[in-house]
Formats: structure tokens, sequence, C-alpha cells
């Protein structure tokens, strides 16, 4: 139980006592920082109920809970605001609770409870994973994890988008310049082969559309009439009445960028329960449509394409089929979402992790599915997210000007390596754990940097800013982390053992209060689908610890039992930490 919950019953019952009035609920707030106290209650809202003036009030209410509440010690009020202090018998006992308890915080999912399905990555095949990707992997995965901690079971998928006019601009690019190139000839990931190809193709497009002006044509018939993406649309039409080279050569350049894909995703640290695949998706929702006409959801106009009309509701009119019966996006995102629920039953929901100028498609597809009747259409959250920027400005895929995913990870390593180095902390290491060692700060770096920022927000990425040792950053918590290790294998002494510990020091009592906190900012971040919640907290616990260890010795401290305690209270810190971090996908190392 929180304090707000083993304090509300009794300030019910005070106010009952003291004044014969019945109250629903008590408003609580954080003590300020200049005043003594743990939790504050505003006294302003009682003032309409008893005639007394604040401060009264209370006294009044704060000597009846010294004196019939164990758990409050002393009290003060300033002006409509009863500071409680807690006594340290609370903090304790609470601590006792909690010291060895794995996964602290974290709910056990109820089997009869509905899933949530978290969608995020859902890349197209013709490039590799850039900077953008990585924003949207780091949150999904981290959300996902977040929901599964707050006690619901989930499922975490991806649509991949494989067809389309941008995937045979790569495969006509191949044919025209490949010289029969594959991964294994070329020495490159077949994501980063095939993404060449789709520079490539823009360059050449580029040069004959210039020619076709130079010859006379304006800049709009030139990009018609340029012979490569006449071909494109050409190769789009094959693929679609299924021509079987086109199709091969489809699968094999898909397969390339899968296996490219698989090992960013490794890299990265994210991982997926299913896959669904635009080419298998996009036809699906033209039954929906066609039942939704028969009810009278959609309507058809004249020239066979089928409309909703959501002016009602503030939006426009949304085509949902095209006249010559081909499906559009909305109509794909339509099936895709039925066909889900349909393969997992227990989904109650579905988070889709998508950039922010996706924000309008996501309200018209959840007011089409809840105008379709689907009773789970109320649980649909668009994960919406600002994009990132760099110093160097926007990222372009087809100029070639992104910034690749697996070299930004690469780039995180070398800058974690020469910044350890540099602080010349690492002797008695091998080569592979100082590898190892540099993989986890630099990454722990990117993804804090990332995940600490509310999703809304755009980012400006700072790759040497992120791998600060010091302020809010992954390498800063990390370290604390592992000075926590080195304090416990230097204990050497039974610290296991039950502490005697009655009084606590300023400092300890912070540190709890700390932690007691951690329950409540995973069911927050879980309900608002924020990894930076979880992010700042971690900070915070941090910062609050570095406070404790700067203030009390611990292996120095002469009395056993509060060096006992303190280990112990150390030990639940780092653990909390770990915890913290594992649900932003972010690991932690022994030693740095």
């Amino acid at each position: 139980m929180t304090l707000s919950e083993i304090l509300t019953p009794s300030i019910q019952k005070a106010v009952q006592d003291l004044f014969e009035v019945t109250i629903e609920k008590v408003e609580f707030q954080a003590t300020r920082k200049e005043f003594e106290g743990d939790i504050t209650m505003v006294i302003f809202p009682l003032l309409k109920l008893v005639k007394s003036n604040p401060v009264e009030l209370g006294n009044k209410i704060g000597n009846y809970l010294v004196e019939n509440v164990t758990e409050v010690a002393k009290f003060n009020v300033v002006s409509g605001f009863l500071n409680i202090v807690i006594s340290d018998a609370y903090y304790l006992n609470f601590f006792n609770e909690i010291k060895a308890v794995e996964n602290y915080g974290f709910v056990t999912p109820s089997p009869d409870d509905k899933a949530v399905m978290v969608e995020y990555s859902s890349p197209n095949t013709n490039k590799p994973l850039h900077l953008g990707h990585v924003r949207n992997n780091l949150l999904g995965y981290s959300v996902a994890e977040i929901i599964k901690a707050s006690g619901k079971k989930v499922y975490k998928t991806q649509i991949i988008n494989d067809r389309g006019i941008h995937i045979c601009k790569s495969m006509l690019a191949w044919q025209k310049f490949g010289g029969g190139q594959t991964p294994e000839t070329s020495g490159l990931k077949g994501d980063k082969l095939v993404g060449n190809f789709y520079v490539a193709f823009d360059k050449a497009y580029k040069e004959q559309i210039n020619q076709l002006m130079a010859e006379g044509k304006t800049e709009e018939e030139a990009k018609k009439q340029a012979p490569i993406i006449l071909e494109a649309q050409e190769m789009l039409l094959k693929w679609e009445a299924g021509d079987e080279e086109v199709i091969a050569l489809w699968k094999t350049m898909n397969q390339w960028v899968y296996d490219g894909f698989a090992a960013t995703y490794m890299a990265m640290g994210v991982d997926f329960d299913s896959y669904y695949y635009e080419s298998n998706t996009y036809l699906l929702g033209k039954d929906v449509v066609q039942m939704g006409l028969e009810k009278g959801i959609f309507e058809k106009d004249p020239d066979g394409s089928v409309w909703i009309d959501l002016t009602a509701e503030g939006l426009d009119r949304k085509i949902v089929l095209r006249s010559d019966g081909t499906a559009v996006y909305m109509t794909q995102d339509i099936g895709t979402a039925i066909q889900r629920v349909k393969d997992m039953p227990d989904v109650g929901g579905i988070v889709y992790t998508v950039g922010n100028e996706q924000d309008y498609h996501f309200k018209v597809l959840f007011l089409i599915l809840k105008k379709l009747g689907f009773d789970w259409a109320a649980n649909l959250f668009h994960l919406s997210y600002g994009m990132v920027d760099l110093p160097s400005g926007k990222m372009k895929s087809r100029e070639g000007t992104v910034v690749d995913a697996d070299d930004l990870m690469q780039e995180m390593t070398d800058t974690a390596q020469k910044i350890s180095e540099e602080l010349g902390k690492l002797e008695g290491y091998s080569d592979d754990e100082k590898m190892k060692l540099y993989k986890t700060i630099g990454l722990g770096a990117l993804k804090y940097y990332i995940l600490k920022v509310d999703p809304k927000k755009r980012i400006l990425f700072n790759p040497e800013e992120s791998v600060d040792f010091a302020g809010n950053t992954g390498p800063f918590i990390q370290y604390t982390y592992a000075r926590i290790q080195s304090i416990i294998r230097k204990a050497d002494f039974d610290f296991s053992v039950a502490s005697t510990v009655v009084d606590l020091h300023e400092k300890e009592k912070e540190l709890i209060k700390q932690l007691e906190l951690f329950p409540e900012v995973i069911q927050n971040a879980a309900q608002n689908h924020s990894p930076a919640l979880i992010a700042n907290y971690t900070y915070d616990l941090v910062r609050e610890y570095n406070s404790f260890y700067q203030a009390v010795p611990i292996l120095g401290e002469a009395e056993s039992n509060k060096k006992i305690f303190r280990v112990q209270l150390s030990k639940r810190v780092a653990d909390t930490i770990a915890d913290a971090f594992s649900l932003l996908g972010i690991n932690v190392p022994e030693r740095m």
C-alpha cells in the first residue's frame, strides 16, 4: 500500500470524529523540499465543509494522526498544507518487505486479462534501418516491456512494407547496375546493398529528368516520362500480375534485406513475436469494405470508388477503395488490424508506434474500426513520436544522406571506447571484456538519450553529449550501478542477515522514499506509453543514491548493523536500476 492509501482512511475518520463531516477523497501532494515532511495533505478543499481557518484545521487533523496512526511521527502546518512526517519504523518495515523481492514493482499478468499488441519498426525493404527507425524500435520495444511489467500480456509485432513502387526501384536498379552482386560477393549486409541500389535509381532518375528538361520538357512532364520510372511502374504491374521472374527477384532481394534487418535488431537488442507483410495484407480490408457498404458505413461514388464520410466527427471524407477496386493504405490497415485480432483472439488493444506525420491517418483508422463495431477498437492507441534531427540537418533516404542504424551503433561504441580509454579505468580487462563494455556503454548511451525524452517531442541527437559520464545520461547511471557492484564485491561479511537498525539517516530515508515510488512509476509509464518516466525516475534514484553515498560511510561504517543495512540498501538500489533499465532495453555493466 502507498502512503496515500494508508493515510486516506485515517484522515477520513479524523474528519468524521473531529467535525462530524464525511469526505470521499483526500488530496495529497509531495512535500516541498524546504519543509519537513514525507507527504502533504491539501487542507483547502475541506474549508468548504468545515467552518475554520486552514492552520487550525491542519493542526487538529495533525494531532489526531499523531495520536492515532502509528505511521505518523509528527507534522507541521504551512498555510493550507498539512506536512506529515512518517516514522522511521514505517520505512524500515517497507524496506524489509522489498529488499529481496525479485523484479520489485513488476506485476504478473492475470491469465484472464486481455493482451496488448505493440507494433513497431515496420520498415520498407528498399533500404537499411536508419536513425528514425532507431527511435521507433527503442520506443516500441520499451513500451512493450513497460506494459508487460505493469501486468499485461504483450505481443510485439511489425508490418513489413515489402511491396510497391519503391521496392521495384531498388530491384530495377540492381538489374541495370548491379552486375549480379550479392551480399556475399560485395561483402555488404543485404539491406545496405539493396539500399545502395535505391540511391542509384534516384541518381539515374534525376539525370534522366535533367536530360528531358534540357530537351524542352517541363519538370512535371520529365518526372512522368523518364524511361527508368516507366520501367519501374511496368515492373510493379508485372509483380501484381505474378510474373515469375519479377517475383523470384523480389523474394531474393527481400531476403537479403530481412537477413540484414535481423542482424541490426539483434545488435539493437529488440525482438518480435510476429511479423506481417504488406504483400499479404494489402488486400485484406476489401472484404471488410464490402461488409461496411452493406451496413451503410461506407458509400460508393458514381466512379465506383468507396468512401467514408467523417465530417460529422470533425474529420473529412476518406477513400477506402479506388475506383478500379484496388486497396489504399487505409484498407490495408483496417484488414491487418482485424486479422491480428483473429490470429490472437486474446488481444484487447493495439499500440501503433508510428511518427507524428501519421496522426491524422490513425484518427481515421480508429474511428472506422469503431464504426465497424469492433469493441477492441476502443483500446487502440497511436504512440505518436517526434522526428530525430542531427546537428547536420534532416536525413533523406533517396539521396543516401540517412544516418544508418548500424553505423550509428558502431559510432556510439567507438565514442564509448574513446572516452573510457581517456578515463583509464580498465586495467585488468581482457580485450573481449573491454569490447563488450564499450558496446554496453555506447548502446546504453544511445537508448537512454532517446528514451529520456517525452515521445511527442522532437529530438536533436548529439552522440558525444549522450556518452557523457556525468549528468542525465545512460553512462552516468551505468557507472553508479557498477560502483554499487564494487561495494558488494568488497563486502567481506554476511549482509543477508536481518539488520537491527531502528533510526534512519535522512539520506537513507530519502532513498527508501525514492524506491517506494517505483511500482507507481511503472504503472504511470504504461498508462502514458512513456519510457521517459522510467528513464527520469532512474536518474532521480541514482542522484539520491550518490547523495547518500557522499553523506554516509558504507563499508567504512563502524557499527555492524548500520553497515549491513547500508549494503542491503545499496543492493536494492542497484537491482532497481537494473530492472528499470531492462524496461528501456539497456544493459548494466558489473564493472566500469
